[in-house]
């Protein structure tokens, strides 16, 4: 045997404890990933929630008995690269625990709610986040998300024996942030200038005439004929001063 045949030997116990060890070996992957709602609806993303179309048909042909739960996996982008599904359905997945594990389990659902090929006029569509008074210790509890993300989102199928089957994750999800309403750049400032200038001349008018009205009440203004009388004016001391001095 040549050099590379004896290389390859040594080589294949190596790749074969790498396969046995690698996480979701046995789990069967569906070419599906989550998306978010197509149609124009109200609330299909706000500052908590996110709105997905639901997996209609993703699931028939997996080896699930129709108890057995699908999960939604809410993930931060950048833990899916970490994530491994947990061994057992009681295990500590709840949103108490999402920033230490980077991921959470909501919305449990069976095959049976997605049954493809069904004919309802109603729209079908699964809310995450939309639930106030859940506990967040609770198991599937879905509670509004903490931030504006990005998220990432998957199904996860699970039996009593552990994780069955799962989807792909889905794109980036980013949430509505709050922004204060600004104006259009310029308009603004050139407006706020016209109505400072307006009041300033109103003001200035207005001080005008009440100065006016407060000098016309406090003063008394005489006429000439007024006067002339003041100064021909004599007192009767004064007319017999002047006659005693005549005399």
């Amino acid at each position: 045997m040549g050099p590379q045949g004896r290389r390859s030997l040594l080589q294949m116990p190596l790749l074969l404890l790498l396969t046995c060890v690698q996480p979701g070996t046995g789990l069967e992957s569906i070419s599906y990933a989550p998306q978010l709602l197509r149609d124009t609806l109200e609330g299909r993303l706000t500052q908590s929630t996110f709105t997905l179309e639901q997996p209609l048909g993703q699931f028939e042909n997996v080896s699930l008995s129709d108890p057995d739960p699908i999960w939604l996996v809410v993930a931060h982008s950048s833990a899916v690269q970490n994530f491994t599904a947990p061994r057992k359905v009681e295990d500590r997945h709840a949103p108490a625990y999402f920033d230490r594990n980077g991921y959470y389990l909501t919305l449990r659902a069976s095959r049976v709610h997605y049954k493809g090929g069904q004919q309802d006029s109603r729209l079908r569509v699964l809310r995450v986040g939309n639930d106030n008074n859940c506990s967040l210790e609770s198991q599937g509890c879905n509670s509004p998300l903490p931030g504006a993300g990005p998220y990432r989102v998957k199904f996860l199928a699970m039996s009593a024996k552990g994780p069955v089957a799962e989807t792909l994750w889905s794109k980036e999800i980013h949430l509505q942030q709050a922004q204060t309403f600004r104006e259009a750049p310029g308009s603004q400032s050139k407006g706020t200038v016209v109505i400072i200038a307006f009041l300033s001349v109103l003001l200035a008018i207005l001080l005008v005439v009440f100065l006016v009205l407060v000098i016309s009440a406090c003063t008394s203004v005489t006429s000439p004929e007024e006067q002339v009388r003041m100064r021909c004016y004599h007192t009767h001391h004064m007319g017999s001063l002047q006659a005693e001095r005549s005399s």
